[in-house]
């Protein structure tokens, strides 16, 4: 008997373990991503609470420009297992630390927490530094905190050995069983069939009948009964082939004159079949003469698209032109209009109108995906309820970022047009010191001083308002750059009221004040305590000055080590 080439039992076992294996190998990786992913998770996690636990001290070391405590922070969180990286920058996204494994950073900066995949096996989270000051918010720059896939793999590194030993163990197992049982239950039965069959021999029916000793009655049992079946049917086959070739000769006689008769028929049906396949051949031709003009027709099309696609694109190009120009010309008109500005105010300005820009176009955005459901038919009231809602929160908050820019830009026009001018006007006191000090939000919002401003909201003087502008700037100026030295969150208190038909003010602030040989030079010209620096001298010496010949008043000071310093200053009332 011929052996086989590929035992049936050892394919079928090579399959099932084949997929054994594979499904191994799938549940296996599974798990292990599953694992890598939980751990990213987790670090991703541990990430957003550093964002909590840094951010407010970077927020602030910023806001003071105190750089080198922000890269010390920095140097602080490269301390932490899971960090590899650390970037800060500033609100124009200038680099103030770029510690460990980073890449370049995008130019715009980040206005939420978002985390990002790179190329060199790290991933970051970036988040914005807000800064709040008298309720209101500016973000002052953005951090990233990077990982790696080395991190997260030491961190699952036990686990993933439990795995892979645990799949090796169970299909080491699994094999051991799967051989044992396939050789008892299929190869060593399929053998001893597989033997018996062999020894078939068709003029000994009755001894080729198979004998299988097996205990139970299972497929290889059916197979023998319906072996020895068909033996049986064999000889019964046997019997009646014998009758049949007998019949058999008396019908080949009767087919042989059939045969004549068929020849015949076939010989009519031969030569109608001819016409019919001329016809087809003349279908046929007429057929490629078609298919030969439809595939001429394609070609023209397909070169009138190529036509229709290289004027598209030069009507896109055409496009990209215009709306490079367009930019052109709006950023000069921009630029041309913000030269006039005093650069002073540009932060200041350029926030209230960011905001305003991002609201205007966030609610463009949703008047589009509003127009776009209208068009579809798609809009429905919570949709509409949804817009209505946003559009009133953005127009609000719209409003009120214009109407802060327009108050800023209003206060230092007021201001620098009074500071050139010497014309006297009515003046409402309040309002105008509130204008001084809004004219001195960029170097005051780098500060925590507060300043209270106590008058009657309808008290108004007739004077020269660029006078009494520089006497309180030079003032405050004074308590800022001396009197809060080294003191983070300075007060000052300003009263204004009408004694005796005379305007008087009492400015103090809680300084470090003078001691008393300071204070008998405190008006005299070019005496000053800051000459190293880059202080003149003439501050104090031009608001007596102003006060005594301008204002036709007089000017009081007081002050003591560490009791801060007071200004009482008179001058008569005059009618406009």
């Amino acid at each position: 008997m011929t052996k086989v080439k590929t035992a049936l039992s050892k394919k079928l076992l090579t399959r099932v373990l084949s997929v054994y294996f594979m499904l191994t190998i799938v549940v296996t990786v599974g798990q292990v991503f599953t694992e890598y992913l939980n751990a990213k998770s987790h670090i991703q996690d541990e990430l957003q609470t550093l964002k909590n636990t840094f951010g407010s001290s970077l927020t602030r070391a910023i806001w003071e420009l105190n750089y080198p405590q922000a890269v010390a922070s920095a140097q602080g969180l490269m301390e932490l297992p899971i960090v590899e990286g650390v970037q800060i920058r500033d609100e124009s996204g200038k680099l103030i630390a770029d510690l460990g494994r980073t890449t370049i950073s995008s130019e715009e900066i980040v206005t939420s927490g978002q985390f990002s995949d790179h190329d060199n096996a790290t991933f970051s989270y970036s988040f914005p530094l807000i800064f709040e000051f008298s309720g209101r918010t500016s973000q002052v720059g953005d951090v990233s905190l990077y990982s790696s896939f080395n991190i997260i793999v030491s961190r699952i590194e036990v686990g993933l050995f439990f795995l892979v030993g645990n799949s090796i163990v169970k299909t080491a197992f699994l094999i051991f069983l799967f051989l044992h049982a396939f050789r008892k239950m299929l190869t060593d039965p399929m053998e001893e069939l597989t033997q018996q069959i062999g020894q078939f021999d068709l003029h000994h029916l009755e001894s080729s009948k198979i004998n299988i000793h097996s205990a139970d009655d299972n497929e290889l049992m059916l197979l023998q009964r319906a072996f020895n079946n068909l033996i049986d049917d064999l000889i019964h086959s046997q019997d009646k082939l014998n009758d049949t070739q007998a019949e058999l000769k008396e019908a080949n006689k009767r087919l042989d004159e059939q045969n004549l008769t068929l020849e015949q028929d076939v010989a009519k049906k031969t030569a109608s079949l001819s016409k019919i396949m001329l016809d087809l051949e003349i279908q046929k031709d007429e057929l490629l003469k078609n298919q030969i003009e439809l595939r001429q027709e394609n070609n023209e099309k397909t070169k009138i698209a190529n036509e229709l696609r290289i004027t598209n694109d030069e009507l896109a190009m055409s496009m990209d032109n215009l709306k490079k120009a367009q930019y052109q010309l709006v950023e000069s008109e921009r630029l041309a209009s913000l030269g006039g500005l005093v650069a002073g105010i540009t932060h200041d300005v350029n926030t209230p109108l960011g905001i305003g820009v991002t609201a205007a176009s966030f609610l463009q955005d949703r008047l589009a995906t509003l127009e776009k459901s209208y068009t579809d038919k798609k809009l429905g009231a919570k949709a509409m309820s949804n817009f209505l809602l946003e559009a009133q929160q953005t127009t609000t908050l719209l409003l009120s970022n214009l109407n802060r820019a327009s108050s800023l830009v209003a206060s230092f026009k007021q201001v620098a047009v009074d500071q050139t001018s010497e014309v006297e006007r009515n003046i409402n006191v309040k309002g105008y010191i509130n204008e001084v000090i809004q004219s001195l939000a960029p170097t005051l919002k780098k500060t925590k001083h507060n300043i209270i401003v106590e008058c009657a909201d309808n008290l108004e003087v007739y004077c020269a308002p660029g006078i009494v502008a520089q006497i309180f700037t030079n003032m405050i100026m004074n308590s800022v750059l001396h009197g809060f030295e080294n003191i983070a969150e300075g007060k000052i208190n300003i009263e204004v009221e009408i004694v005796n038909k005379k305007v008087k003010i009492n400015y103090r602030d809680n300084g470090k004040g003078m001691n008393e040989e300071v204070l008998t030079h405190h008006f005299d010209a070019f005496f000053t305590t800051k000459r190293d620096k880059g202080g003149s001298g003439l501050g104090t010496h031009i608001m007596y000055n102003l006060v005594t010949q301008a204002l036709k008043g007089n000017i009081k000071v007081n002050s003591a080590p560490s009791q801060g310093i007071s200004y009482e200053i008179t001058f008569p009332v005059k009618k406009g």
